[in-house]
């Protein structure tokens, strides 16, 4: 089996033990991962604090930071190919979806780079005549930054590139699940040139290696993607250290479907939305609601669609559907679904997992209207669409609205004043008109409620990891006149 190792000041080293990465194409066991533990993390965390506040990294100036980030999206373009088989290998995502996405990944580095020497501060006319006061932006200090296993190098990209352009060093945690691409991201960081300790990247469990990073104590900032109940976690561990925290979580997102749409652009759109990365996508459309005079009429549709997309080896570019990432995630959509039918929903398509190795799950549709399935308010993880009909766009707001998320919506119509009326009405940070799963390194994302706080992408999350230093300075020669009163 492969062997890989985590990443530590430099250098590329086990961790305190080791377990097996599963293929999800096989079941079978493909890799040696390093577990990190406490010893591991503490050695790891003091690395990046000393390489931001001591080491050649304090004193590297913000062009070089943006110049060492071009560099680094060069590789990342270069070895494209090598990380898209690893993380289809390790995860089971499709291979034509790796491969353009880690393509696209080296466009964030290069926006990045671009903006490490415009994060600017600022002079303050102030109201006293013999005083000048400026505000300094400066890194916030060692990031720590969790990412799932889903889109890993996407959703590292979105931290890991802010955070350099603002002066940060970090520990990036790799999921348990999943984590080879990220670690073999490490080895083009050290070709890059950083130096040692500015990007330490590890992975592990979430109890002896989560939990020792994100409570400890030089820990300023965390960035965290992942599931709601994990992110409770990371805050009561964040009371230890008081870190400022971001959080990129769930959804439950709504799909709405008016009858003048383009009614093939929003099926495939639908398809897109839910079945694209096998349903294992934060933002994925997985309550689609549709105007009840074309319901059966797109639902036909849909189903007509999901019967036709080719499931097969995560590394045949043929392929559209591949694998669910881990065994336990088929057997969470497994039981989603039966409770759902128990609950009165009716099976349109899909519903059973084949018969062959692997962690394979069909592209499933689920009709909920009129009844309280458990498919309408949880998040699946997995290729399952529920299905729900609307009378009037009153009606259509409510149902998108009636959830805890809010991270993504799609709506789809060819009415423009009806569109902006439900741009605003709908509770989401992301709302697509007309498109689904559109993404660029200028725009920002993230979510309301449960699907988190703060924004990734775009400038504002390179200002994120900044704070700022007030500087006052006196520019009369007088003596100061009384000390005992605040000027």
């Amino acid at each position: 089996m492969r062997r890989f190792q985590c990443y530590i000041d430099g250098k590329f080293s086990d961790g305190e033990a080791c377990f097996e990465s599963i293929d999800p194409a096989s079941g079978r066991a493909w890799a040696e991962m390093p577990e990190a533990r406490e010893a591991d993390v503490d050695r790891a965390v003091k690395a990046a604090h000393e390489a931001l506040y001591n080491g050649p990294w304090a004193r590297t100036t913000a062009t070089q930071r943006g110049k060492l980030l071009y560099r680094l999206a060069d590789l990342v373009a270069a070895h494209a190919g090598k990380l898209a088989e690893l993380e289809t290998r390790d995860t089971g995502k499709i291979i034509r979806e790796t491969s353009a996405q880690i393509a696209y990944v080296a466009d964030y580095y290069r926006y990045y780079a671009g903006i490490a020497d415009k994060i600017e501060g600022s002079y303050l006319p102030i109201d006293k005549l013999d005083m000048d006061v400026w505000l300094r932006r400066e890194p916030i200090g060692v990031i720590a930054m969790v990412v799932p296993w889903n889109s890993q190098l996407f959703l590292s990209a979105v931290k890991i590139g802010p955070a350099l352009a603002a002066g940060c060093t970090m520990v990036v945690k790799a999921s348990e699940d999943g984590p080879a691409p990220l670690l073999e991201l490490a080895r083009l960081v050290d070709e890059a040139g950083f130096p040692p300790g500015v990007v330490n990247v590890i992975t592990g469990f979430g109890p002896s290696c989560g939990a020792a990073l994100s409570r400890h104590p030089k820990i300023a900032h965390i960035a965290f993607t992942g599931g709601p109940e994990t992110a409770r976690q990371v805050v009561r561990n964040s009371a230890e250290n008081l870190a400022s925290i971001s959080l990129e979580l769930g959804g439950k997102s709504p799909f709405i479907v008016f009858a003048d749409a383009d009614l093939e652009s929003a099926a495939n759109a639908q398809v897109a939305g839910i079945f694209a990365a096998t349903g294992q996508s934060c933002v994925a459309g997985s309550r689609l609601i549709v105007e009840e005079a074309i319901k059966d009429r797109f639902v036909a549709l849909l189903k007509q669609k999901a019967e036709k997309i080719r499931i097969g080896s995560p590394l045949d570019v043929a392929t559209e559907v591949g694998p669910l990432a881990t065994r336990r995630q088929r057997d969470r959509v497994e039981a989603l679904v039966a409770s759902s039918i128990e609950a009165g929903a009716r099976l349109i398509a899909g519903g059973a997992s084949p018969d062959r190795d692997g962690f394979y799950y069909p592209p499933t549709i689920l009709d909920c209207d009129g009844i309280a399935s458990p498919s309408l308010d949880n998040e699946f993880f997995g290729p399952v669409l529920s299905v729900l009909s609307f009378k009037t766009e009153e009606e259509a707001l409510t149902l998108a609205n009636d959830t805890g998320y809010g991270l993504a919506a799609g709506v789809f119509t060819q009415n423009l004043t009806r569109a902006h009326r439900l741009m605003k009405g709908i509770r989401a940070g992301i709302v697509w008109v007309n498109t689904y799963r559109a993404v660029s390194p200028i725009a920002p994302f993230g979510g309301f409620g449960l699907s988190g706080q703060g924004r990734e992408g775009g400038m504002a999350a390179a200002l994120d990891y900044t704070k700022t230093k007030t500087i006052w300075l006196r520019t009369s020669d007088d003596p100061i006149p009384d000390p005992f009163v605040m000027r």
